[in-house]
């Protein structure tokens, strides 16, 4: 009998923006191969709308599969600031339940760690922020384990501190970084950039690895809609970017974090070698 635990790893939805025909197509694979979980690492909607939230939520009902939810900056209230700060998670509703809830499987956890926050001290509140008490949280989750369980950290930020235009794209990123090293995570899920990644990053504790999901939606920067594929045997983790186009997932993953989304448009930016890259930039709104 095969002990390998199949995975899904699915980030910015967008619904508002979402690709219907990627969306369908994720729900029908998750019917098909029925994985033991499903991690959605954020950014659900595209601006915290009632009527977004309404059409995730209705989405991830209809998924044949555990998941657990995690919030990114768009799934924030945008336009209504007594909601973003007294009542954040309300427009969430009939999956509140599943917010940020840690996955138990047989060996393996998935274990969460909030990076979007409600207020920063700085201009740009959609990049990410690891509060102490988010990263606590994370970390006593971990310790808790049972001996021998091996854990995933899913994040909706990449935990990357340096290398951006002056300003972290993840404040707290790097010392979060060092302490899932010192307790040997497999790996660290997160979303936001909108192309899959799966690369090592040093800490002063040791590597982690940190692997990036693209987007299901219409917001695509260099790598059409995808999703990754998570195969866990007990001692490898294989990561697929499952995509419509067939395209090999070493074709689909970027090798270094962008300072965000949008399409790569200044020499340096990271470009996956599909090179998908929209001519204009794609909608906001």
């Amino acid at each position: 009998m095969s002990t390998e635990t199949l995975l899904f790893h699915i980030s910015d939805v967008h619904f508002g923006l979402e690709d219907t025909r990627a969306v369908a197509w994720a729900r029908d694979e998750i019917a098909r191969q029925k994985p033991a979980g499903v991690a959605l690492t954020g950014d659900l909607t595209m601006r915290a709308r009632s009527h977004e939230f309404t059409a995730a939520c209705r989405w991830i009902q209809s998924l044949e599969a555990p998941v657990t939810v995690g919030v990114g900056n768009h799934d924030l209230p945008y336009f209504n600031l007594l909601e973003r700060f007294f009542a954040p998670y309300r427009r969430f509703g009939a999956v509140q339940a599943l917010v940020e809830r840690e996955l138990d499987l047989p060996g393996l956890a998935i274990v969460p760690l909030k990076t979007a926050i409600r207020a920063q001290p700085r201009f740009n509140w959609s990049k990410g922020w690891v509060t102490k008490a988010a990263l606590r949280k994370c970390l006593a989750a971990l310790d808790a384990l049972p001996a021998g369980t091996r854990a995933l950290v899913a994040v909706h930020h990449p935990l990357r501190e340096v290398g951006t235009q002056g300003t972290a794209l993840t404040h707290g990123g790097s010392h979060a970084l060092a302490e899932l090293a010192k307790r040997r995570v497999l790996g660290v899920l997160s979303g936001h950039v909108h192309d899959p990644f799966d690369i090592m990053e040093d800490t002063p504790a040791g590597p982690v690895r940190m692997i990036g999901a693209g987007t299901l939606s219409q917001r695509v920067r260099s790598t059409p809609p995808s999703f990754n594929e998570l195969r866990w045997d007990g001692q490898t983790l294989q990561v697929r970017a499952r995509n419509l186009e067939a395209v090999p997932t070493p074709e689909m993953q970027i090798g270094d974090v962008p300072e965000d989304a949008l399409p790569p448009r200044a020499p340096g930016d990271p470009v996956a070698p599909v090179r998908a890259v929209p001519p204009v930039d794609p909608p906001v709104h």
